[in-house]
């Protein structure tokens, strides 16, 4: 483009390819006023909650914001990265970044891989537009969400497009879609599994696959998210080669009053420690990076409830993180969007 440009034009960067891992948020601290900016953001997506802005809004900044920060705060302090002073969700995805870089640039030098949140920092606006800084033409979204929701996946998205309306020269987007039924997806997790249990001095009973919730008026409003988590429980199931009653589907993390996806996590937990189920391990197949619903909420609440209701050994099995399963996943699932633009 640059060869026939015509003297005092503005200068035109070289054309650049990239690849922006996009995934939830984290706050930038545990004090009060940190997770109250995060929860008001995160609470304020319309794709999360779908009751009217304005009476939502009066609900939100009123009482919950008063209270649920103080109680968030808490549980972020129990799972944070002291050393980075980060939380581990943000800590795990700048990982990812960094070796799917290295791993994919030696096929591909002139390729950029960055990462992004949904909600604080760094966000997926500055990041789309520092991509524009650099020349990049081309991007590739990549939600790291195995199953898609909207929830998730589609509001991610539409932050990267908020940002492209702003772009005078918009690149050109490609989309990564779920990938809750990819055969190496699925080993993946399999392999996490059995080579956890077998690091174990005891035998689970019982394997849980711990998905996060959602209300269940979203899955009847036709979002896929839970046959997709359905799907990923059975192949699972069946690449181990166990039966129904040895791994099982719940969901966790519901907030509200509404009903959400069932069987809850929780409940499962408790009412199997009281029919005499004393060993139990918990996956989280649909985070792809360990966070405060993995580090805290299974492996701290949930552990306590088995515990106390009788169950005697809990473990919890971490998600694929930067695993080398996990960055060779990542590595094909982006190769296969980008054929034709490498």
């Amino acid at each position: 483009m640059t060869s026939h440009k015509p003297e005092n034009h503005p200068s035109i960067k070289g054309e650049k390819t990239a690849i922006l891992l996009l995934n939830l948020g984290t706050p930038d601290g545990t004090d009060y006023w940190s997770m109250r900016r995060y929860l008001s953001e995160f609470l304020s997506d319309r794709r999360i909650i779908e009751l009217t802005p304005w009476l939502w809004q009066l609900i939100l900044q009123g009482p919950i914001l008063t209270f649920r920060p103080k109680k968030s705060g808490e549980a972020y302090k129990a799972i944070w990265n002291e050393e980075k002073d980060e939380s581990p969700l943000r800590t795990f995805t700048r990982a990812q970044s960094e070796a799917l870089a290295d791993q994919i640039k030696s096929k591909h030098s002139d390729l950029i891989v960055d990462w992004a949140m949904r909600y604080g920092t760094p966000s997926t606006k500055s990041k789309i537009r520092e991509l524009h800084e650099q020349g990049c033409t081309k991007i590739l979204l990549f939600p790291l969400y195995p199953q898609y929701s909207a929830t998730t996946t589609a509001t991610a998205c539409d932050q990267a497009y908020r940002q492209l309306l702003e772009e005078r020269w918009q690149a050109s987007v490609r989309t990564v879609p779920a990938y809750f039924e990819h055969s190496d997806y699925i080993a993946a997790i399999g392999d996490s599994i059995l080579a956890h249990n077998k690091s174990l001095d005891w035998e689970p009973e019982v394997v849980l696959t711990s998905f996060h919730g959602l209300p269940k008026e979203y899955l009847e409003k036709g979002d896929p998210y839970h046959c997709q988590c359905a799907k990923t429980a059975r192949l699972v199931r069946e690449y181990l080669g166990w039966d129904a009653s040895k791994l099982r589907l719940t969901f966790q993390s519901r907030f509200g009053p509404k009903e959400w996806l069932q069987p809850y996590t929780d409940k499962t937990v408790e009412s199997l420690a009281k029919e005499g189920v004393k060993n139990i391990a918990i996956a989280a197949p649909g985070f792809s990076s360990d966070c405060v619903e993995t580090l805290e909420e299974i492996n701290q609440e949930v552990r306590e409830v088995f515990l106390e209701n009788g169950g005697e050994n809990f473990t919890y099995i971490p998600c694929l993180n930067d695993s080398a399963d996990h960055i060779n996943l990542l590595e094909k699932l982006a190769l296969n969007e980008l054929q034709g633009w490498l």
